[in-house]
């Protein structure tokens, strides 16, 4: 039996932050989750949000799995 899954709660004041930043810096939101994710200076809380992007494109239908 597969267990039930409880749904991410992201707060309304955060949704959609990556992308935009993502947007401004004129990449995808996958391309700037590796920048991010490379940047020894990134802050922590866009290090959580880029690792959160690239864990949640595999969600989609099985996605890229690297």
């Amino acid at each position: 039996m597969a267990k039930k899954r409880t749904p991410i709660k992201i707060k309304k004041s955060t949704r959609g932050t990556f992308t935009a930043a993502a947007k401004r810096s004129g990449q995808t939101v996958q391309q700037k989750a590796t920048s991010v994710l490379n940047n020894p200076n990134a802050s922590p809380a866009m290090k959580k949000k880029a690792n959160f992007a690239r864990n949640a494109a595999k969600w989609n239908k099985g996605g890229k799995k690297k």
